[in-house]
């Protein structure tokens, strides 16, 4: 049996000469996982401290050592969920060369960005509804790192797409609203095959979007007639 991405395993019982740091982490990364995993069956609200021990594997004392209560733990989770997501969109979304070792083209640079965002998501079900379901029912500093994170998903859309004018900002605020808002509800309603059939039609409308978002999808048509 293999470890999901979201999955910390549990250290051996008894005596098995650790370093204390090591230990340390390693329960702090099964309670993470478990009040992901807790919240994608019951919710935030309906989501114990006592069920999150239970699944962890790990005593209330030890909890309490490491967070001051459900919504600290909640937000160490969030975090963790939204770096590895920020870190997998950054490293998909660069600069590419294509196999003749040229600059790769914005649609391409598209293509990889929505590539690693659903996949990610598709990957890590758990800490999907984490961050993108579960938040709402939190408060408002959770919300406020949402929108934080909806923010930087902007700013990276309108630079792949060199969105130039304050329309195509616009433009691209939107459309990331609209993808929140569609993938917010497929991750609610566990449809990850239907989440994965967004990626595509999307990237069509970017093709088709002339320059809505930003020069470059008319750049690139001046580019390939000559």
């Amino acid at each position: 049996m293999t470890d999901t991405p979201g999955t910390a395993r549990q250290l051996p019982r008894g005596r098995h000469g650790l370093p204390r740091e090591q230990v340390i982490a390693s329960q702090r990364d099964r309670i993470l996982d478990a009040m992901a995993e807790t919240m994608a069956v019951t919710g935030y609200v309906g989501t114990s401290v006592a069920a999150v021990l239970k699944l962890a594997g790990v005593s209330r004392e030890t909890f309490y050592e490491q967070f001051r209560s459900k919504e600290d733990c909640f937000t160490a989770a969030y975090e963790r969920a939204v770096e590895r997501l920020v870190v997998r969109i950054a490293a998909a979304s660069g600069p590419l060369e294509d196999e003749n070792g040229q600059g790769g083209t914005h649609l391409h640079r598209m293509e990889r960005l929505l590539d690693a965002y659903f996949e990610g998501l598709i990957e890590d079900p758990a800490y999907a509804r984490l961050y993108l379901v579960e938040v709402y029912a939190v408060g408002s500093d959770a919300l406020a790192r949402r929108a934080q994170l909806q923010d930087s998903f902007v700013a990276l859309i309108a630079e792949v797409l060199d969105a130039r004018t304050e329309e195509q900002r616009f433009a691209c605020q939107t459309f990331a609203a609209a993808v929140s808002a569609m993938v917010t509800a497929r991750i609610a309603a566990a449809d990850l095959e239907g989440l994965r059939g967004l990626c595509a039609p999307l990237l069509d409308m970017v093709r088709r979007s002339g320059d809505l978002y930003g020069s470059a999808m008319t750049e690139e048509v001046r580019a390939s007639t000559r």
